[in-house]
């Protein structure tokens, strides 16, 4: 994520896709998802007070919410602001961390509450017959919403334009839509959902499809006001309706934990694992080929096969790598960094670690490291 978060600028191609398509930024919400539900496999392989159990997943979960929203709900300001504080009116409800709180409290449910503790007795599906009950059930409600809603016209104010208007100005946008079942950025029935039940002020102010080419995005990052209306509005990529898959991928995971936790043998668990993802890349490319796109802003389900089938088939390979051959050493880096992944992303989503580096300048403050790079790299 570090990579692509300060990487994606220098090397478009590792950035996230405008809209449909994959990048290397597209594939790290689904390994984030998809390794919490391979640990809940492990946290939960032997329950004995569900009540119990519950509350505590429930009160993680909303541990990891809270300071998701601290992040990036608009407490901090960025590197060139010395400003602190959130507008309540313009807070972001919706995020990263949010997004790995509701997926991960879904699988913790299903294990706590949906698990079959018979697995040697009634086999890998009977026991978790329910758990694919739920994905099924998510993947249609998804799907229904987002084929199924009329999206009318709607509009919205903008209260610092992206031209060069005042910033006390404010202008008021219509994107005209009457659609149904459209996929684009501007007239998705995700965006609608998002817009009428967290309202259009509390949503993600630079959407990644700005990137398109009909938006015209400028060196400095600004809309001109000849762009299509949509290009100046807000979309959330962590929203609601995308949740309901992104929780999917947290089951699949716990899938891959099941094997993991109740396979003994190296042969068995990767021929398991290595069943599992070509599966579901297949079925995941096969739905892109008929034509629902892969898109991670509204985390679609062919999205959501094949970038979890990705994370299964990395899986398969750290796992014959490490467990299986012994390099470990070779991954002792990767390893305390995913010991302490939260503190690492405090540190750079808050911008902690940037602030903190530029601390750090050879005779004037402009000459620090963080202004070298962009300087050198980011203005050429």
């Amino acid at each position: 994520m570090m990579l692509v978060d300060y990487g994606g600028s220098i090397f478009p191609i590792i950035a996230h896709s405008p809209w449909n398509g994959l990048h290397l930024a597209d594939f790290v919400m689904p390994f984030f998802l998809f390794i919490a539900g391979v640990s809940l496999a492990l946290v939960y392989k032997k329950v004995t007070n569900r009540a119990e159990a519950t509350w505590k997943a429930v009160f993680k979960a909303l541990k990891l919410f809270l300071l998701g929203v601290l992040l990036q709900g608009g407490y901090f300001h960025g590197v060139t602001s010395l400003t602190f504080g959130v507008d309540i009116e313009r807070i972001r409800w919706f995020g990263i961390l949010q997004r790995i709180a509701l997926g991960y409290i879904v699988a913790a449910l299903c294990e706590i509450w949906l698990s079959r503790q018979t697995w040697d007795e009634v086999g890998f599906f009977k026991s978790y017959y329910w758990h694919w009950c739920v994905i099924f059930s998510l993947s249609a409600i998804y799907a229904g919403l987002l084929y199924g809603l009329y999206v009318p016209d709607w509009e919205f104010k903008a209260l610092t334009p992206t031209s060069m208007r005042p910033s006390s100005d404010s202008f008021v946008y219509l994107v005209k839509c009457s659609v149904r079942g459209d996929l684009g950025p501007a007239c998705n029935s995700a965006g609608m959902i998002d817009r009428f039940i967290l309202g259009v002020d509390h949503l993600y102010l630079k959407p990644v499809y700005r990137n398109l080419k009909e938006c015209n995005l400028s060196a400095d990052g600004e809309v001109p006001e000849s762009s299509p209306s949509w290009c100046h509005a807000p979309f959330d990529p962590e929203g609601i309706l995308s949740s309901l898959t992104a929780a999917v991928t947290c089951i699949i995971g716990l899938q891959y934990g099941h094997i993991l936790a109740h396979i003994e043998d190296h042969k068995g668990r990767l021929n398991a694992w290595s069943l599992f993802s070509v599966s579901i890349f297949v079925l995941g490319s096969f739905l892109a080929f008929i034509g629902i796109p892969v898109n991670k802003s509204l985390y679609t389900i062919s999205y959501m096969l094949i970038t979890s089938a990705s994370a299964g088939i990395t899986f398969c390979a750290l796992y014959l790598l490490i467990d299986v051959y012994g390099y470990r050493c070779i991954t002792s880096v990767l390893e305390w960094m995913g010991i302490h992944s939260l503190s690492i992303f405090v540190l750079v989503t808050s911008n902690l670690a940037i602030i903190a580096i530029q601390g750090l300048y050879w005779s004037d403050p402009e000459n620090n490291i963080v202004h070298w790079v962009i300087t050198r790299f980011l203005h050429k």
